[in-house]
């Protein structure tokens, strides 16, 4: 037999070969959404890829233009579908931030409480995600069981297990349940025994570590380029958060480290967040026990909050008071503000214009999927066709976030 790397001779022909187009999406389930991914092929060997963004159309912008301030709220929710507290939390800081008021403490421990519970079940959800892909289902069934528990203290404080819409502009819209830190407290024990649980048998897992070791690697410089914040930057060791950079609520009031990776390949991605559920429960432990058990969670401002139900039904400043905010929307002063927060992808920023109206002039969201998934062409070009999947996955991009 010939040595395959001899030259050819003067007789023979070599065939021409040009590159092959693969497209993928915008309908594949591992695309985690609707995004089309046009890839230029060499063999196995991606040589580049069009990341193409937009089919899902969502509008939210525009949407949150059309009614009243607090009408926004359950759009947000629907922007990061995995972790909508967070978003709630956002939205009420960065109106907050033109008013110029502050809550009380006892609601800003309570939104910190509940917006580290949502970060939790965002990552839970991401690596829950990325280990099916790859052929671990039984750590994505003890993830989505975990991330349950979560939704059931969700629910019995908001009444809903995913779309919330219980912020509120100056404040929550009800206070703590009676069993709220028993209850949580009880979830995030038994959240941190599936963390460990999942951790043994995925990274004892040689092809686990095989498909992710290597793989989607990004330099520090490049991330910071694309715009890259959470959890995709910090494993490429920047330890930038946003709750430690520019701290709000009581963040600068707890104890917590910002995990950061040394490798800024898929496993990293995939180990920081295991690492920030463990970050996440030691904050929430500490809100738990610094959360007031009495007082209110609203600011004391008739112009901005309603008025409670019993007095809407029994005073008539109460009811003029209800009526005006519901029809007029609260009158936020005209001017414009950028207001930003951790969220479960990175920095969560909101830019918004008052007119001085009841409703928004302009909303803008600079959701960290989009930029992430920006970075996308960066991770796989001189990777193989099947690392596409685990480097996606890594990115957790949310289609709602990225296709605002």
């Amino acid at each position: 037999m010939e040595p395959l790397d001899v030259e050819l001779d003067e007789t023979e022909v070599e065939l021409p070969t040009e590159p092959m187009l693969v497209n993928v999406g915008p309908s594949h389930p591992a695309m985690h959404g609707t995004v089309r991914c046009v890839m230029e092929l060499s063999g196995e060997t991606i040589h580049r890829v069009d990341v193409q963004v937009g089919y899902l159309h969502r509008g939210f912008e525009k949407m949150c233009e059309r009614g009243t301030w607090s009408q926004v709220f359950p759009y947000v929710d629907r922007c990061n579908y995995v972790s909508p507290m967070l978003n709630n939390v956002g939205f009420s800081l960065a109106c907050e931030k033109m008013l110029g008021i502050e809550v009380p403490e006892r609601c800003q421990w309570y939104r910190m409480a509940l917006g580290e519970l949502a970060r939790i079940s965002d990552h839970l959800t991401c690596d829950g995600a990325m280990a099916m892909e790859l052929g671990a289902f039984t750590p994505f069934l003890w993830m989505v069981k975990a991330r349950d528990m979560i939704w059931d203290v969700m629910e019995e404080e908001t009444g809903a297990r995913l779309t919330h819409s219980f912020g509120r502009v100056g404040g929550m819209a009800m206070p703590p349940t009676d069993q709220f830190k028993e209850h949580t407290l009880a979830v995030v024990e038994q959240v941190l025994k599936i963390v460990d649980e999942s951790e043994k048998l995925v990274l004892t897992n040689r092809i686990f570590l095989d498909r992710l070791e290597g793989v989607g690697k990004i330099s520090a410089a490049d991330a910071i380029s694309l715009g890259w914040t959470g959890p995709c930057l910090r494993a490429a060791g920047v330890p930038y958060d946003v709750r430690r950079a520019h701290p709000y609520l009581k963040y600068s009031e707890v104890e917590f480290d910002v995990p950061v990776g040394t490798s800024s390949d898929c496993l990293d991605r995939f180990l920081i967040r295991f690492a920030e559920i463990k970050q996440s429960a030691h904050i929430v432990r500490q809100c738990i026990a610094r959360l007031p058990d009495s007082g209110p969670v609203d600011v004391d401002d008739p112009r901005v909050v309603m008025p409670p139900k019993s007095e809407v039904y029994t005073t008539i400043e109460a009811t003029i008071q209800h009526f005006k905010l519901v029809m007029e929307g609260l009158k936020i002063p005209a001017g414009e503000v950028y207001s930003y927060t951790e969220g479960g992808n990175g920095e969560l920023g909101f830019y918004l214009v008052s007119d001085g109206s009841g409703t928004p002039f302009r909303v803008r969201i600079r959701p960290p999927c989009f930029l992430i998934t920006g970075g996308l062409e960066k991770v796989v070009t001189g990777q193989m066709v099947a690392d596409v999947v685990p480097c996606f996955g890594s990115l957790n991009m949310i289609g709602g976030e990225c296709d605002r």
